[in-house]
């Protein structure tokens, strides 16, 4: 069958005059570029049955409930805030494709992409098919997520921000590529088979305390704000990150051997900071005798706020409160532009004008 031109495809498409099974040459987009700045999207309700096309493009349709049977995307199917789209036709064998914020909810037992699968942000999504193969699997805030299928495999695995996910298939592989585990923070371990990589990042995987012993990573492992106190032999050698920042092990598992000198000696503003979030606030402030710049008192007694000027980058101001009910002291950042105590206690309350902030009981 002849195949025909994106353009007129689009054109009996919208006009209900396309037929079944019509080969389309091209990008079959629904998007129209108006000007440099502006885009408009043809809605539209249905697509003909047993569609061929090289790359299909449906991004920000509304209206659109399903895609057709017998649907044939050759390279790329791009179906990126489709929110009414909530499943795929079975069937479907594509090289790649992106449903970026889509309302996919499950997708076909016989799915086959062969280069990447993009489904971040696809908040109904419940589940996966098992054997499911890829090259890239991005299921980043894919917040309905809890379970991985059994027979995953992939070169690179992105789960950052799945935080219902609480734990790996018992059978799965992840081949020389990089695990994208940040903000994942009901994970408790990394499965056994997990066993050699190029990238790792845990970070904020605030229950992993412990990395399976003959994991190996050849570049780097981001681990900031877990409770890891040490690496397995096999990592040893690979670069530590703390937020993309690379430190050493004294930072990442002995914070407390750093000093506000240190701190205050550091040229590199980023480092400073993995440096100062290390050490603590309380105990920075406390060393480096910062300047008191308001003193008052509160229903848990008295508050301070305190500056310490940093070089290179805006001023430390912190207010020093104590909990009414524990008694318990916290020094917590506030803005550099803080001048009171009530300021800073306002901001901290999400108020902008202080003058609106009059507590009955701070807690």
């Amino acid at each position: 069958m002849q195949a025909v031109p994106a353009k007129e495809a689009l054109k009996r498409i919208m006009a209900g005059t396309a037929h079944a099974g019509m080969h389309v040459q091209g990008v079959l987009s629904f998007e129209e570029k108006i000007n440099w700045r502006e885009r408009k999207t043809h809605d539209v309700e249905a697509l003909p049955r047993g569609l061929v096309v090289d790359t299909l493009d449906l991004s920000g349709c509304k209206t659109l409930k399903t895609l057709p049977e017998g649907l044939q995307v050759k390279k790329r199917l791009i179906l990126n805030n489709c929110a009414q789209i909530t499943s795929l036709p079975e069937g479907l064998e594509c090289h790649e494709i992106e449903a970026r914020n889509a309302g996919l909810e499950t997708l076909p037992a016989d799915l086959k992409v062969e280069f990447r699968l993009d489904l971040r942000g696809c908040q109904n999504l419940r589940e996966l098919p098992e054997n499911l193969k890829v090259g890239t699997l991005i299921l980043r805030d894919c917040v309905s997520l809890d379970a991985l299928p059994e027979g995953l495999e992939v070169h690179f695995l992105d789960i950052a921000g799945c935080i219902n996910l609480m734990d790996f298939p018992k059978r799965a592989s992840i081949h020389m590529g990089r695990l994208d585990a940040a903000g994942c923070f009901r994970l408790k371990s990394l499965p056994e088979w997990l066993t050699r990589l190029a990238q790792l990042n845990v970070s904020g995987c605030a229950l992993l305390t412990l990395l399976p012993e003959n994991l190996q990573v050849s570049s780097w492992i981001d681990l900031a704000r877990t409770p890891l106190t040490s690496l397995p032999e096999g990592i040893k050698n690979a670069q530590i990150r703390w937020l993309g920042i690379p430190i050493d092990e004294r930072i990442a598992f002995h914070p407390e051997t750093i000093t506000a000198a240190e701190v205050l000696a550091e040229t590199n503003s980023e480092k400073r900071r993995v440096l100062l979030e290390r050490m603590g606030y309380e105990s920075f402030i406390e060393q480096a005798q910062a300047e008191i710049l308001d003193t008052d008192t509160d229903p848990g007694g008295k508050r301070q706020l305190l500056k310490v000027t940093m070089r290179g980058d805006e001023d430390l101001v912190c207010v020093a409160v104590k909990c009414p009910s524990t008694g318990r002291q916290y020094v917590i950042r506030v803005p550099p532009t803080m001048r009171t105590c009530h300021q800073a206690a306002a901001w901290i309350a999400g108020y902008d004008n202080s003058n609106d902030y009059h507590p009955v009981i701070e807690t």
